[in-house]
C-alpha cells in the first residue's frame, strides 16, 4: 500500500535530498504509528543501509545483527567479521559508504535506536562520535528512529553529550486524521459511511497498524468486537504493552491517563496530583509532556489564562475506549459489543469521545468558518457561579479569534439532526450571557454548532446558532 497522507512529513522528508548538506533526521512517535513505512517508502530508492535494533539483546548480538546487516547491503569479496565494538562499528559503516560512490545522496536509517543503545553498550556515545566526527562533514541523510518516547527525547532529541543539538530536522509521526483514516480505508476497499468512521475511529483512532486490521464486508460493531472482545483479538492487551513500549517506569503514565479518563471534561494539574496522590516536581512535569508530545493527551488553556487552571485532557482514542469498556470489563458473546453499543451509557460516552475528536480536528472547524487565516487561540471556559454572574457553565472548546469575534463550539455526536429545545436553547443562552459578563468582553459572540447531520430548523436555532457545520468538514 502506498503512503496515505503524511504530506507535511513527505515533503519535509524529501527536502533533506535536495541540498548537500548532512542531516540528522530523528523521527519519533508512539507504537504503530506507522514510523518505519514512512520512512521506508520516502527514502526507498536512496536507503543505502538500515539497521533495526533487537529488543532486549545484549552489545554481542546488537553487533552480530549490524554485521548481517552489513553483508546484505555492501557486497564484499570477503564476508565482514563481526566488530569488537560500536566504535569499530561505525568505522566500518563510514568506510563501506565512501567506498560505494552513490549517485544519489545516500540515506542511513537506524530503527529503534532505543534497542541498540544496551547499558554500557557505549553505543549513543560511538553514534554522537560517528556523526560529528563523519557524518556531519559528508552529503548524507542519518535517520533514526525508536518508539520509546521517553529514550527518544532523553538521548536524542534533548541529549545533554555528544549529540547535543546535532538534530537538524525532528518529525513527530501523529495519528492519521479522520481524512487520512476514511483514505486509508479506502485504499483498502473497506466502506463505511463518515458516521461509521467516526465511531470506529472514537474506538481505535487514527493508528495505521490497527486500521490495517479492519476488515471490508464488516459493520463497525463487527470489527470492534473482533478487534477488541474476540480472544486473539490485536487490541485486547494492547494497552499494557502500548505504554510500556514508550515510556520508562510506565505505571506513573499510566495512573495519569486512568486519572484523566475519570473525567470527560479534563483536570488541572493540581487535580490529578491529588487524583493519583503523586508528588510535584520536575519528574511530573516530564511525565506530562511525554504523554503530550506522544499525543495522549491535549492541554486546552482556560481563556483567562491562569496557567495554574490549565486543563488536561486525555484524547487518546483507544486509551479512552479500553478504560471505558475493556479494562476489567467482561464483554462475551458473538454479538456482545452490538449489544453495548446500543445501550445509553455508550451514547453518553461517545458524546464526550466525539467532543475530544473535534478539538483534535480544530484546524478543520477553522477552514470550515473561513478563519484559517485569522489569528486564533483555542481554548476552554469553566465559570462557577459567583457575583459577577450567579449561573455556572462551562465551555469545552471557544475559538478566540484577532478579528474581535469568539466562536462558542457545540459538539453533539448524533444519529439523526440535533434538535435545540426550549431546556437546552436556555443553556445556550446562559453560555452566550454568561461569557461576555464574566469576561467583559466586547467581540461579538457566535454559537457554533458541529453535529453529525445538522441542527434541526426551529425557532431556537434561527435565534441562537451562528454557524451549523456537520462532520463532512472532517473528510474535506
Amino acid at each position: 500500500m502506498k503512503v496515505i497522507g503524511r504530506t507535511p512529513e513527505i515533503h519535509h522528508m524529501q527536502s533533506l535530498l535536495k541540498d548537500s548538506d548532512a542531516h540528522f533526521l530523528a523521527i519519533i512517535g508512539r507504537r504503530r504509528v506507522g514510523k518505519t513505512f514512512l520512512i521506508r517508502e520516502v527514502y526507498k530508492e536512496v536507503k543505502v543501509f538500515e539497521m533495526t535494533g533487537i529488543k532486549d539483546a545484549d552489545l554481542n548480538n546488537q553487533l552480530l545483527n549490524f554485521t548481517f546487516q552489513m553483508n546484505q547491503y555492501f557486497e564484499t569479496d570477503t564476508p565482514l567479521s563481526k566488530p569488537e565494538g560500536w566504535l569499530e562499528a561505525f568505522h566500518i559503516l563510514s568506510q563501506a559508504i565512501t567506498k560505494s560512490k552513490f549517485k544519489k545522496k545516500p540515506v542511513v536509517f537506524f530503527d529503534e535506536l532505543p534497542w541498540m543503545a544496551t547499558r554500557r553498550s557505549g553505543f549513543t556515545e560511538a553514534l554522537a562520535h560517528w556523526w560529528n566526527n563523519w557524518g556531519s562533514q559528508q552529503n548524507i541523510v542519518v535517520v533514526v528512529c525508536g518508539s520509546a518516547a521517553s529514550w527518544m527525547l532523553d538521548n536524542v532529541v534533548n541529549a545533554k553529550g555528544g549529540l547535543h543539538n546535532r538534530i537538524t530536522k525532528l518529525i513527530t509521526l501523529m495519528p492519521f486524521t479522520l481524512q487520512e483514516t476514511k483514505q486509508f480505508l479506502t485504499a483498502k476497499k473497506v466502506s463505511l459511511t463518515d458516521y461509521q468512521i467516526i465511531q470506529l475511529y472514537l474506538t481505535i483512532g487514527g493508528i495505521p497498524h490497527y486500521l490495517n486490521h479492519v476488515e471490508k464486508g464488516k459493520s463497525t460493531a463487527q470489527n470492534i468486537q473482533e478487534l477488541c472482545f474476540s480472544k486473539d483479538g490485536i487490541l485486547r492487551n494492547e494497552f499494557d504493552q502500548l505504554y510500556a513500549a514508550l515510556f520508562d517506569n510506565s505505571s506513573k503514565h499510566i495512573q495519569i491517563i486512568k486519572a484523566l479518563a475519570t473525567k470527560a471534561k479534563g483536570l488541572d494539574r493540581q487535580e490529578i496530583l491529588s487524583a493519583t496522590s503523586m508528588t510535584d516536581g520536575g519528574w511530573f512535569s516530564k511525565v506530562l509532556k511525554e504523554l503530550e508530545s506522544s499525543g495522549f493527551i491535549s492541554t486546552y488553556e482556560p481563556l483567562e489564562n491562569k496557567k495554574k487552571q490549565t486543563l488536561f485532557r486525555l484524547t487518546d482514542e483507544y486509551s479512552l475506549f479500553y478504560l471505558k469498556f475493556m479494562d476489567g470489563k467482561r464483554v462475551s458473546g458473538q454479538n456482545s459489543w452490538m449489544r453495548v453499543s446500543e445501550s445509553q451509557g455508550y451514547k453518553i460516552w461517545v458524546g464526550y469521545a466525539f467532543e475530544s475528536l473535534c478539538m483534535k480536528h480544530v484546524d478543520n472547524i477553522k477552514n470550515a468558518l473561513g478563519i484559517s487565516a485569522v489569528e486564533t487561540s483555542v481554548n476552554s471556559f469553566l465559570h462557577k457561579g459567583d457575583d459577577r454572574f450567579g449561573k455556572g457553565f462551562q465551555i469545552d472548546l471557544l475559538i478566540d479569534r484577532k478579528d474581535d469575534i469568539i466562536n462558542i463550539c457545540e459538539m453533539k455526536f448524533y444519529a439523526d439532526e440535533f434538535t435545540i429545545n426550549i431546556d437546552y436553547a436556555k443553556k445556550l443562552r446562559t453560555k452566550l450571557q454568561g461569557l461576555k459578563t464574566v469576561t467583559n468582553t466586547r467581540k461579538v459572540i457566535h454559537l457554533t454548532f458541529i453535529s453529525t447531520y445538522g441542527v434541526l430548523e426551529n425557532k431556537y436555532k434561527s435565534e441562537i446558532v451562528t454557524n451549523d457545520l456537520t462532520t463532512e468538514i472532517f473528510f474535506d
